[in-house]
């Protein structure tokens, strides 16, 4: 049985680290956070989608990657993921110019939201076929953004990103925005799948 947790208490997750990494030098940081489909107490289920699966089929990337789970029936919850990075960012050596925030469905709401409370801390963002539900998103027009949806999303509807991004412009941010015309929920595999997009995030860095 899963056993409830307090607010604070940091998410259970899974990590990797690039070929020559010895937690000497400074390096960058992915943080992946999943949809609702992989919420629960097997963390085997975090590598269903996204860059954990791509990791399982052999892929490297140059940074470390900090994926966590979220129980079930919840949703991603700030103050824990909070929590998470903490603990995470103490047993590791990060450029902390250098943190990049991305997830897919519920962690894409999950991604708005977590910049939106702590714009100060990632060097882009890309949220994929989310939203925000609620707040003000003046703190998002100065972060590196770039979101995805499906056209055809069914489960996610695609005015979920749009009226964020649109938002944001409002406010003169410049995030930019791609919707692929024939694609459902999944927007995620070709979102990952494309080196244009990851030459695009690592590039960022704050100031």
């Amino acid at each position: 049985m899963f056993v409830s947790c307090t607010p604070n208490d940091p998410y259970p997750y899974i990590s990797y680290e690039p070929q020559g990494y010895d937690g000497t030098q400074d390096i960058s940081l992915m943080i992946f956070l999943h949809g609702a489909g992989e919420r629960g107490e097997d963390l085997s289920k975090v590598s269903v989608h996204g860059p954990p699966k791509l990791v399982a089929e052999g892929k490297d990337f140059p940074c470390l990657i900090l994926s966590p789970q979220c129980p079930e029936n919840v949703w991603w919850q700030i103050p824990r993921l909070e929590a998470t990075l903490d603990e995470f960012l103490s047993s590791h050596t990060i450029d902390k110019k250098r943190i990049y925030l991305t997830g897919l469905s519920m962690g894409g709401y999950g991604t708005w939201e977590w910049a939106r409370q702590f714009p100060d801390k990632f060097a882009a963002i890309a949220p994929i076929c989310g939203g925000l539900e609620s707040g003000n998103v003046e703190p998002l027009k100065d972060i590196p953004i770039w979101a995805f949806h499906g056209a055809k999303d069914e489960v996610v509807p695609l005015e979920e990103s749009t009226k964020v991004i649109e938002a944001i412009k409002e406010l003169g941010g410049q995030p930019q925005y791609t919707i692929y015309p024939e694609a459902n929920h999944d927007s995620w595999t070709a979102t990952y799948a494309d080196s244009t997009f990851y030459n695009w995030f690592f590039f960022q860095h704050r100031q």
